[in-house]
């Protein structure tokens, strides 16, 4: 399995949700390829936010390896699942996409706990206090991924 974490910048909530999922997968032998975008440019190439990469080792995640990119087209060939944190995100990646089956791959994360009430990761970038409430949220949608593989 291929899974591509998607969110505005890539540097708060989709590295967070490729950490989490790469360990989650990792600690239950699953052999997945987790990778991350965003899509926006404006941050390509750094490391995720200071406060997703403390958050993520205060629970136990190293995500200070990853770097920012944009989402790109061929993104949709090269990953089977591609979980989008937001309502945005999924329009963004959706006008993108050139077929029924790409359109297919595109999923809202929180569905993954909540299906079919479209919720939103919320954005923590303007709230120093938000990134641990946006870690849970995370946490438990990629568990509830990977419950389905075990």
């Amino acid at each position: 399995m291929k899974i591509l974490m998607v969110c505005l910048g890539n540097i708060c909530r989709s590295p967070l949700a490729e950490g989490i999922m790469k360990q989650k997968a990792a600690e239950n032998g699953l052999e997945w390829t987790v990778d991350s975008a965003g899509t926006g440019a404006w941050h390509a190439g750094e490391l995720p936010d200071r406060r997703s990469i403390a958050t993520a080792r205060k629970k136990g995640v190293d995500i200070s390896d990853q770097r920012a990119r944009q989402f790109q087209i061929a993104d949709f060939e090269r990953f089977d699942k591609i979980f989008v944190m937001d309502t945005q995100n999924m329009s963004d990646v959706l006008r993108l996409a050139t077929s029924e089956a790409q359109r297919g791959k595109v999923e809202l994360m929180l569905d993954q706990i909540h299906p079919g009430l479209r919720r939103s990761v919320p954005d923590p970038y303007y709230d120093d206090n938000g990134f641990e409430e946006v870690f849970d949220m995370l946490d438990q949608a990629c568990s509830a991924f990977v419950s389905r593989y075990l």
